[in-house]
């Protein structure tokens, strides 16, 4: 569960973070790089395909800087991943821990910007 969010830093868990992370089932993934920064590319989240959630949640940093293209939905979409929530990531972090504990989810956040 996301204890508490603010610019640049998570809290999951006791834990805090302090870089972009991706949350799986079974390990939390905290040194996640974006090959293109500020726009989110398929090379950023074809581990999160593979791993094939029902859901996918994507924070997009706190000012919602981090952009995602139809293209990359689309993508995404076609290899099984028929939910893709996009929100800043303080509301993506509400929309986990309200989905969290009944689905096969995974969540990637931006912590800044």
């Amino acid at each position: 569960m996301i204890e508490k969010y603010s610019f640049g830093q998570i809290l999951i868990s006791g834990k805090k973070y302090n870089s972009d992370l991706i949350i799986f089932a079974d390990h939390i993934y905290d040194n996640w790089w974006r090959k293109e920064g500020h726009n989110l590319c398929i090379d950023d989240v074809k581990e999160i395909i593979n791993k094939k959630p029902d859901i996918l949640i994507i924070g997009t940093g706190f000012y919602g800087l981090m952009k995602v293209s139809e293209d990359l939905i689309k993508y995404i979409k076609s290899a099984g991943i028929e939910q893709i929530i996009i929100k800043k990531t303080r509301d993506a972090c509400e929309e986990y821990n309200k989905l969290y504990k009944n689905k096969n989810i995974i969540a990637a956040f931006h912590l800044t910007c």
